[in-house]
């Protein structure tokens, strides 16, 4: 899974792409400090791994990863080439979700590209600059298939679905907010759009925000409610205090939230956002070898998530031995939960579940 991290220029991005990732992207006063790309990978936080890796003693621990890419500021005109907007839009086009960082936050330290703090603005220019090239491609798209037409009738459904979609980007409302059916999903889906992709938007408050309750905040009661008008999350974080957190032992760490209330950092919260935006889950692999994580999209049938470990899985597949996480914990290994009758086996229509412990039997 690949998250681009983007927003207007000195809004926090590299400060909160520095804490999750510790990659240590240049982060200074003034825009476009980040030109290209920085790329960090992260380990998702899953307590179920250390607790099996315990059980069985396992020699290595695998968790899934998280590619963050930290993306070069934006202004207006993006879409039309000023800034760095070109680079920034095809940046953006490769990631599979999007983590808007949007300030909220007061104080004169850190200068705003706008000169004032206006997180509502400030989403409505990117949101505007993504709807303004998405408008390109659907308005070429329709030229193509309005002189496909004269020649074959079946071209009528898709641009009226093309014009449908003309309409939404044109009211300024994205891709994302049109309703449509499956059929209709496969070609939206087929442009790449960028306002198609899903958003969280990343509040970013400060540390006094947190200690005197985040709801006091204005700013951020704005930002909520423009991002519920749009069918998006809103998620609270200061990114300078992810960045303090990120160079602590965990036990000063859990002292730390603690104090402020909170029961874990804002990168675990963002992480099991991402993973409820996109649709994700985890099943899991068990043995003396290794413990791992596997991440596969919810609805995924047993033969495609054998798949993510290697083709030759999913291609001899013969069954699934399954027992669920909380099952196997409970009996303290496969014995027992085999003498309980728990570990059940599946074939190729059996949709893999998050916590699933499998082991898959095949034959090339």
């Amino acid at each position: 899974m690949k998250l681009g991290i983007v927003g207007l220029p000195n809004v926090g991005k590299s400060t909160l792409f520095n804490a999750i990732t510790n990659a240590g992207a240049e982060s200074a006063n003034y825009p476009f400090c980040t030109i290209e790309p920085n790329v960090g990978v992260v380990a998702v936080p899953d307590e179920r791994l250390d607790v099996l890796t315990k059980m069985y003693d396992a020699v290595k621990t695998t968790h899934a990863v998280i590619e963050f890419v930290d993306i070069a500021g934006l202004v207006k005109g993006a879409s039309k080439g000023e800034g760095l907007g070109n680079k920034f839009l095809s940046h953006i086009r490769e990631v599979d979700a999007i983590i808007h960082v949007v300030r909220c936050f007061d104080g004169t330290d850190v200068i705003h590209v706008e000169g004032s703090i206006d997180p509502v603005r400030d989403m409505g220019t990117i949101n505007l600059e993504l709807i303004l090239s998405d408008l390109e491609i659907v308005d070429r798209r329709l030229d193509k298939d309005r002189k496909l037409l004269k020649g074959n009738k079946k071209y009528e459904a898709e641009i009226s679905l093309l014009e449908r979609l003309k309409a939404t980007l044109e009211a300024e409302n994205p891709a994302r907010s049109m309703e449509r059916t499956e059929d209709e999903n496969e070609l939206v889906t087929a442009l790449t759009l960028l306002s198609e992709k899903p958003v969280i938007y990343a509040a970013n408050l400060s540390e006094e925000d947190f200690e005197n309750g985040i709801e006091k905040n204005t700013h951020y009661q704005a930002l909520r409610t423009q991002a519920e008008k749009e069918h998006a999350g809103v998620l609270p974080i200061c990114a300078q205090m992810e960045e303090d957190l990120s160079s602590m032992e965990e036990e000063e760490k859990h002292l730390f939230l603690e104090d402020l209330g909170l029961k874990e950092s804002g990168l675990d919260r963002l992480i099991k956002e991402s993973y409820r935006l996109l649709g994700l889950i985890s099943y899991l692999t068990a043995g003396k070898p290794e413990v791992r994580a596997w991440t596969i999209v919810r609805g995924t049938k047993a033969p495609q998530a054998a798949g993510k470990i290697h083709s030759d899985f999913e291609r001899g597949f013969i069954r699934a031995e399954v027992i669920p996480y909380h099952d196997l914990v409970e009996c303290h290994g496969l014995a027992l939960a085999k003498e309980k009758g728990l570990v059940r086996s599946e074939g190729k229509d059996y949709v893999v579940q998050d916590g699933d412990v499998i082991l898959f039997r095949f034959n090339v």
